[in-house]
């Protein structure tokens, strides 16, 4: 390292005595001095310790290492402008890599502009100068100020008020609907006036509440989460396996319940919850023969998009929040997840099930898997549910064993703890109290059915039956379950929505009670726009098998359908989904009408807990779509429909004993009633206008085709004093 010595004065490599003239060009260069490697390592490691040192300083360290004085503050001085420099040029590279970083993100904001869509009028946004948009709002604003207390002064006049006294009107917008059997056009179903929707106040604004909270997991609380489920684990294998003194049959149907005294007896808990008079208890097992090879249930188990595809008649929504562990070895035994669910009952008049759990999987032998459920409490999250029940699952889930020919055993559990915040409503409190709506066998009678369902799908037989061939190929008959499938999940998820719609009363009465709903519909495979559901309950003293055969029977169709402006329908295809011949897919063709281009696509489903019968208008076009083999997924569908179910009530509570009825078709009769509920529902497209409330001309149109629909119901099965 080179120093100059500095200008003033001689410097120590020359002479004192120099004797050149001083206009010698030779005398006006610079010299330097290299010092010696000692020398700059002592004066480093007295910058280190005082960058600017005084005079003293400095003639210490020129005696120390023979330096002039002022060699030794030029150096300091030089030195601190080296790392001045090295610093300025550090900061320089942080922030042009800053500015590159910037530069880049400014590049792809605009390249994203490029392709960003107006949520409004569906077109390319307006690339205005931000300052001049923000003058035209102003400006804008102005004028709608001037012009809204122009009118408001004119109001005044007629009112003899200020018009801000007066609550706030909302704008009607009319959206006709051609509701009549014969122009079954589109996806309006009713006839009637015309009806002018809006959405409802608040529908939208509740989505970004959804129970799905970001949140890190700890390892310390994935631990606490793997002792949870491994303890539930062994917990639900003795229940699986144990007989008496657990589990009793109970006298009342005969069906598996847990003996709660001896329950307590075996496994004590601190906290005893089942001491609180407030909580209802709700334990039941049962076990059956299901159509699937025990690895496969494993695995549409521990999938939640294949869980819900499962049981969509129960499970209204969940998700998998978070996986704790993917099992070993790329098995499932081990996999452990956090997850979310909602469970319903196919009404309105019945709250949802709302928790978060740990699912928990594991091999017990060979061909032989366990699968618990078990609520888990979050931090911070226990009164995020509105529900008017807290329900705790207390502890559930199954056993699957592996049987010949594909097909598994599988024993389930199910074990709740429910705290009710409101009364349940009065048609439904039989069932939900005697533990049916959510119990062990809703579960596997649900999973049997579905099960034979896969079959039927997966199967290559053709056991169809139809006129000239409609359906010519296998491959024609799985893309038509494929689309009735959708139809079905459609319809159950319409009667619990999942982005956040509440269900408003419109009507009330000692008959039945309306309900209804708004919500916007742009998923693919559903008509976009504004849909309006509604349903209602009613209870009829007839077994639940009677009213399921009514209403699958084309004949008996004219009989109740308002739609059907009592024309016969006739069916046009028929696939068979299920062992029951009540399980299958319809293509009904209707009769008398001008409109030979529109069909109705049906799916009628019954096991021993209830039944269904869902159908949609499908024009022609679209069933050869389907019929033909090709991708049913974009299809548009609006599904309306009914759901029975037993009233929870027993036989022998109306005077007749212990009944297994004989028209069951191989549903077992456990669960035997002589009353049924049923579910009327109706889904309608009204318009693509956002809108916010529902105007009256809509109650009175809902109400009426709701009125109509059950008093035909009634009528037709000779139960007009039923309440």
């Amino acid at each position: 390292m080179e120093f100059s010595s500095g200008g003033g004065g001689g410097g120590i490599g020359g002479s004192s005595g120099d004797h050149h003239d001083a206009s010698d060009p030779h005398r006006r260069k610079k010299r330097y001095h290299r010092h010696t490697a000692h020398q700059i390592q002592r004066l480093e490691a007295m910058f280190k310790d005082c960058p600017h040192p005084d005079e003293k300083i400095r003639l210490q360290l020129s005696r120390e290492l023979n330096l002039h004085p002022r060699q030794i503050k030029f150096w300091f001085q030089n030195r601190r402008t080296q790392l001045k420099a090295q610093h300025e040029r550090a900061d320089n590279c942080a922030l042009r890599a800053e500015n590159d970083k910037i530069r880049c993100e400014n590049i792809a904001i605009r390249e994203a502009l490029k392709n960003v869509i107006c949520p409004s009028c569906g077109g390319p946004p307006v690339t205005e100068d931000p300052y001049f948009d923000e003058q035209k709002l102003r400006i804008e604003n102005a004028q709608l100020k001037e012009e809204l207390d122009r009118v408001s002064s004119i109001a005044a006049k007629y009112i003899g008020r200020p018009i801000s006294q007066l609550p706030p009107v909302q704008p009607i917008h009319v959206s006709s609907l051609d509701l009549s059997m014969a122009s079954f056009s589109g996806h309006g179903l009713l006839p009637g006036p015309s009806l002018d929707l809006h959405l409802l106040p608040g529908s939208s604004s509740n989505i970004s509440n959804l129970p799905f909270p970001t949140m890190s997991i700890s390892d310390m609380d994935k631990s606490l989460m793997a002792d949870v489920a491994g303890n539930a684990m062994d917990e639900l294998i003795r229940l699986l396996q144990t007989n008496e003194p657990l589990w009793m049959k109970s006298t009342n149907d005969g069906r598996e319940i847990l003996n709660l005294e001896n329950y307590e007896r075996i496994f004590p808990r601190h906290n005893n919850q089942l001491k609180n008079p407030n909580i209802r208890i709700e334990a039941s097992r049962d076990s059956g023969v299901v159509i699937m090879n025990g690895l496969a249930l494993v695995d549409m188990f521990m999938d939640v998009n294949k869980w819900m595809e499962l049981f969509p008649t129960i499970v209204s929504r969940a998700r998998t929040v978070e996986v704790i562990s993917p099992g070993m070895l790329g098995s499932l035994s081990g996999a452990l997840q956090l997850m979310y669910e909602e469970l319903q009952v196919l009404s309105p008049l019945v709250p949802t099930r709302q928790f978060y759990f740990l699912r928990f999987c594991q091999q017990i032998e060979q061909g032989s898997w366990a699968i618990v459920d078990i609520s888990y409490d979050l931090p911070h999250q226990e009164n995020q549910f509105a529900s008017s029940c807290k329900t705790h699952r207390h502890l559930s889930g199954c056993l699957i064993q592996d049987m010949p020919n594909g097909y598994s055993k599988v024993t389930w559990v199910e074990h709740w703890e429910v705290e009710d915040k409101a009364p349940i409503h009065r048609l439904y409190m039989d069932l939900i109290h005697s533990g049916l709506a959510f119990g062990a066998e809703k579960w596997l009678s649900s999973l049997q059915r579905i099960c034979e369902r896969y079959a039927c799908l997966m199967g290559t037989s053709n056991s169809t039956h139809d006129l000239a061939g409609v359906i010519p190929s296998p491959e024609g008959k799985r893309s038509m379950m494929k689309l009735a499938q959708r139809m079905v999940n459609n319809f159950c998820a319409s009667l619990n929505p999942s982005n956040g719609q509440q269900w408003s009363t419109l009507s009330g009465s000692n008959e039945f009670e309306v309900r209804a709903t708004l919500h916007k519909s742009n998923d693919p495979g559903q008509p976009n726009g504004v849909v309006l559901s509604a349903a209602t309950t009613i209870w009829l003293p007839i077994p639940p098998e009677n009213v399921f055969s009514f209403f699958r029977d084309e004949s008996t169709r004219p009989q109740w359908d308002v739609l059907s402006n009592q024309n016969p329908v006739q069916e046009v295809a028929h696939v068979a989904n299920g062992s029951h011949p009540g399980n299958c897919i319809s293509v009904l063709r209707a009769l008398n009408t001008s409109q030979s281009n529109m069909l109705i696509l049906q799916e009628s489903c019954i096991d021993s807990s209830g039944s269904l019968v869902v159908y949609c208008p499908v024009d022609l076009h679209h069933i050869n779509i389907a019929m033909s083999g090709e991708d049913p997924s974009y299809i548009p569908l609006l599904p309306s429909g009914l759901t029975i179910s037993p009233d929870g009530k027993l036989d022998q509570e109306r005077g007749g004993g212990p009944s297994t009825s004989s028209n069951t078709g191989g549903l077992g009769g456990r669960l035997s009633s002589a009353g049924s509920l049923i579910t009327v529902v109706f889904q309608i497209l009204v318009s693509n206008l956002p809108s916010a409330k529902m105007s009256p001309e809509s109650v009175t149109t809902v109400n009426n085709l709701i009125g109509n629909t059950v008093h035909q119901i009634k009528a037709a099965l000779n139960c007009t004093s039923s309440g």
